[in-house]
C-alpha cells in the first residue's frame, strides 16, 4: 500500500478552527460500510441510529497543559511538548529550540518552574520538574492548552474557552497531549438522551500521545511504525461488551482511540481482556476487526494513519468517496469539525 492511496485535497478553509457554538450541533455523515453507501445526518440524530442493546464505549481520558513556553540558560526561547508524565517529578518531552538543549542544562518557565533536561531518547528527551508539586500540577499552573497544529486562528479566542471546549464533558483520568475529539460532540443531555434508548455507557482510558499528529514519512504505509500510547480496561468493559455481543448488540467505539484500545487489548490474545499497557497498533485496511462494530470520529488529515484506520473500517473505496462527498458538500474537517458515523464493512 502506497502513501498516495490515502491522500485527498482539502480546501483549507474547511479545516475548522473554531467548535461549534454549542456541543452536538455538528453535522454528521454517516457511512455504511457494508452496503457502501453513505448519507448526510446531523450528530443529534445519533440516539434514533442506537438499539436498546448497543453499547458506547468512550475515552474518559483528560487533556493536561502539556505545553510550556521559556528560556535557556543561554536565554534562547525554548518551547516544550509534554509527550508523557513518568511520574511525579518526570516526564518525556519534545523540545523545539534553536540548538537542542543538551543533558544537565537548566530551562525556565515562567518566574518559577525549572525544569532539568536528563537525556534524550530518541526525538524526546527525558526531564526532571523542579517546583512545588507535582509534574501534573506544575502542568496546569504553568501550562496552555496543546491545540492541534492545524488550528491557526492567533490570538482571538480566549484560552479559558478552549479549557473548557477542547475537553470531553466526561474526561476523567488526566494524561493526554490532545483531545479524542469524536467525544467532545456529546453534551451531558446528549448523554441522557442515549441512556433513555436503552444503549449502554462503558469507560475506557487511553492517554492520546503527540505522535499522533506526526506525519507518515514512508512510500510504503506498511513500514510506518506507530507510536506507543498507554491504556487501560477495566473488567466492567469487557464484561459490558461481552454482554453486548452474547444479546445481539453492537459495539460503538466513540473515536478512533476507543477502537485503537479495544483492538490492541483484543490483539494479544483474540480476545478482549482487562488490564492496560501500550498499543502501538497500526491499523491498514485488511485487518480483522475483533470487537468494534460500528464507529463514531471525525474528518482526518490527508496521508494520515487514522485516514488509514476509517478506510480499514469502512471500506477503502466507501470512505474515498464519503471523503470526496463530504469535501464537496463543505463539512467541517479535523478536531472541532463535523463527525461520521460508520458501520464496519
Amino acid at each position: 500500500m502506497k502513501l498516495d492511496e490515502f491522500d485527498y485535497a482539502l480546501p483549507p478553509e474547511l479545516i475548522a478552527q473554531h467548535p461549534t457554538a454549542e456541543r452536538g450541533a455538528s453535522r454528521m455523515l454517516y457511512v455504511d460500510g457494508a452496503a457502501g453507501s453513505f448519507r448526510d445526518g446531523w450528530f443529534r440524530e445519533l440516539p434514533g441510529l442506537l438499539e436498546p442493546n448497543d453499547l458506547l464505549v468512550f475515552n474518559d481520558t483528560r487533556v493536561i497543559k502539556a505545553r510550556l513556553v521559556g528560556r535557556k540558560a543561554t536565554g534562547g526561547r525554548v518551547e516544550m511538548l509534554v509527550e508523557r508524565v513518568l511520574d511525579e517529578r518526570h516526564a518525556l518531552v519534545q523540545l523545539s529550540a534553536s540548538h537542542s538543549p543538551r543533558a544537565g542544562s537548566w530551562l525556565r518557565f515562567g518566574e518559577e518552574l525549572l525544569v532539568e533536561v536528563l537525556a534524550r531518547n530518541g526525538e524526546f528527551f527525558r526531564v526532571r520538574f523542579d517546583g512545588e508539586g507535582t509534574v501534573l500540577e506544575l502542568l496546569e499552573r504553568y501550562g496552555q492548552l496543546p491545540l492541534p497544529p492545524y488550528i491557526e486562528r492567533g490570538d482571538d479566542q480566549d484560552p479559558a474557552d478552549d479549557a473548557a471546549q477542547y475537553q470531553t464533558v466526561y474526561a476523567e483520568n488526566p494524561g493526554a497531549v490532545a483531545a479524542p475529539t469524536a467525544g467532545l460532540h456529546f453534551s451531558e443531555p446528549m448523554l441522557e438522551r442515549i441512556a433513555q434508548t436503552g444503549a449502554r455507557s462503558a469507560f475506557l482510558t487511553l492517554h492520546v500521545g503527540a505522535g499522533t499528529f506526526q506525519p507518515v514519512r514512508v512510500d510504503d504505509v506498511t513500514q510506518h511504525r506507530m507510536h506507543a500510547e498507554r491504556y487501560a480496561i477495566g473488567p466492567e468493559v469487557v464484561d459490558a461488551v461481552a454482554r453486548t455481543k452474547a444479546s445481539g448488540g453492537r459495539v460503538l467505539a466513540v473515536g478512533t482511540t476507543s477502537l485503537r484500545a479495544l483492538e490492541g487489548a483484543a490483539a494479544r490474545t483474540g480476545k478482549l481482556e482487562a488490564g492496560g499497557g501500550e498499543t502501538n497498533l497500526f491499523i491498514l485496511p485488511g485487518f480483522a476487526f475483533r470487537v468494534v462494530d460500528r464507529l463514531l470520529t471525525n474528518f482526518h488529515l490527508p496521508k494520515s494513519t487514522l485516514l488509514m484506520l476509517v478506510s480499514a473500517f469502512g471500506g477503502v473505496e466507501t470512505m474515498r468517496r464519503a471523503y470526496a462527498h463530504a469535501v464537496r458538500e463543505r463539512y467541517r474537517f479535523f478536531s472541532y469539525g463535523d463527525a461520521m458515523l460508520i458501520e464496519k464493512a
